[in-house]
Formats: structure tokens, C-alpha cells, sequence
């Protein structure tokens, strides 16, 4: 008698090629939670820190303003270490910006873009504030290392200390604008959100 051909191969090659897509989202969302997981440490760290040098420079200006107008006698480093403060606070405080998405735009053109066109714009924006960044950062590495032997009069600390604040703030803010390009490339890939039945009405 002849033999019955044998499917068994072919059901389970299709069922691996089936397989294939929910592996690769599967892989997908895994990534995406490893990136929000460390997203959200580098939302707290800054947070810590940015609060404790904040207080820290209102506590050395606080106490300069009592030396200086009670007791006549102002501190040699206070002023010079509330500069140091701002500065790091200022190249903090671009990063913090990214992420609440706080830093100024002009949309007037991008808002009448296609949904797709859109993203497309904001992604390559944000290429250009990769960029800039970069340079930014490779000058300020070049600052740290010509600054290191030279020390500010009052604190008596290196200067490099003070340009390291413009590498640190440049690679956070690089690291916001790879984040906010993997969001756009997946509004891209997926298409404008349904509109909600209170938008629709």
C-alpha cells in the first residue's frame, strides 16, 4: 500500500515561522522595559543629586549673605562656590529638561505635518542635538584635560571640576535624545494613535 505523506515537517516549520514574530516583540518589549528600568534610575539619581546641590548652594549663599550683613566678615570661597553649583545645576537641568520634554520648540510647521512626517522631523532634530552634543562634550573632554593643574582662588579645586559639568550634561542629554529617538522610530513603525471618543466628538 502507499504511504500517506508525511506533513508533520511542514506543520512545524510553520509553526516555527508563526513563532518568529512573537519572539521578535517579545525580544522587542523586553529591550524597552531594560531601557525604562534604567531610565527610571537616571530620573532618580538626577533628582538626588540636582536637590542636593540646589540646597547646598542655597545654604552657602544663605550663609555669605549672614556673614557679610551680621557679622561683617564675608567667607573667601562662598561666592565662587555657588558659581560652581549653578554651573553643574545649569548642565543638569538640560538633561531634566529633555525629559520632561520642557526645552523650547517651534512646531508651527512640524503641527501640520502628516503623523509620520512628524515623528520623521523630531527624529532627525533630535540627530542634531546628538550632534551638537558631541562636539560639545569632545571640547569640554579637551577643557578638563588643559584645566586640570589650574585651581580656582577660593575653593582651591581644580577647574576641570567645573568643565566636567558640560561633558556630564552633554552625554545625559545624548542619552535623552537616543531615548526620544526609540520612541519616535516606534510612533513611526506603528502609526498615529486612535484617536479617544471624547477627541473624536
Amino acid at each position: 500500500m502507499p504511504q500517506a505523506p508525511d506533513y508533520s515537517a511542514h506543520i512545524g516549520e510553520r509553526r516555527t515561522r508563526g513563532n518568529r514574530p512573537r519572539d521578535r516583540s517579545r525580544a522587542r518589549a523586553a529591550r524597552n522595559a531594560k531601557m525604562r528600568k534604567v531610565l527610571k534610575v537616571l530620573d532618580r539619581l538626577e533628582d538626588i543629586v540636582l536637590v542636593s546641590m540646589f540646597s547646598a548652594m542655597v545654604a552657602v549663599i544663605f550663609m555669605q549673605v549672614i556673614m557679610r550683613y551680621v557679622f561683617n566678615n564675608s567667607l573667601s570661597w562662598s561666592e565662587e562656590l555657588g558659581k560652581f553649583l549653578f554651573v553643574w545645576l545649569s548642565w543638569f537641568g538640560i538633561s531634566i529638561g529633555a525629559r520632561r520634554k520642557e526645552h523650547i520648540k517651534i512646531t508651527m510647521v512640524v503641527d501640520r505635518l502628516p503623523y509620520r512626517v512628524a515623528r520623521s522631523c523630531d527624529l532627525a532634530a533630535e540627530l542634531v542635538v546628538i550632534g551638537i552634543c558631541v562636539v560639545t562634550a569632545i571640547y569640554g573632554v579637551s577643557l578638563v584635560g588643559s584645566q586640570a593643574h589650574v585651581r580656582y582662588a577660593g575653593i582651591r579645586i581644580s577647574m576641570s571640576w567645573g568643565y566636567l559639568s558640560v561633558v556630564v550634561g552633554c552625554v545625559l542629554m545624548i542619552l535623552r535624545c537616543i531615548a526620544t529617538m526609540v520612541e519616535d522610530v516606534v510612533a513611526i513603525k506603528n502609526g498615529a494613535p486612535a484617536a479617544k471618543e471624547g477627541e473624536a466628538k
